[in-house]
């Protein structure tokens, strides 16, 4: 986490937002074992550029470092950090926020949750894909 903050922190910036995205014990009364997270990497990575881009184009002078974990993770590990700085801090927030957002539209990063009963894929591109053999990378419109 540190390491990700420290890749922004500029003279010429006053804020630094840290958002830190751990894997939580419960989600929606079912309890959380772990999760497992699988990644289009080189798709993930040009769309993470891509992001980085926008975030210049709405917040000039804008820093940002990301970095999201794939694989196998436990409960209260950190899955995704992203740190921002900027000249002031409502653009530190709002440009942390929209990171966040965008990474949930359109990274290519799929979340299995495994529960006490039972496993799933789950997250925000999953509301718009359905998955053949449920697996992501074989997706069908519906």
């Amino acid at each position: 986490m540190e390491s990700v903050t420290n890749k922004v922190i500029r003279r010429e910036c006053g804020a630094v937002t840290t958002f830190i995205g751990t894997v939580r014990e419960f989600t929606k009364g079912r309890r959380t074992l772990y999760l497992e997270y699988v990644a289009y990497k080189t798709m993930a990575e040009k769309q993470l550029e891509k992001i980085g881009t926008e975030v210049g184009e709405k917040w000039p002078g804008t820093y940002v470092a990301i970095t999201h974990r794939i694989g196998t993770l436990q409960i209260s590990d950190l899955a995704v950090v992203v740190a921002v700085s900027t000249p002031h801090r409502k653009a530190a927030y709002e440009a942390n926020e929209y990171i966040m957002e965008r990474i949930k539209q359109i990274v290519p990063i799929w979340k299995k949750e495994f529960w006490e009963d039972g496993e799933s894929w789950i997250g925000d591109q999953l509301e718009k894909i359905a998955y053949v053999n449920g697996e992501p990378g074989k997706e069908m419109r519906i």
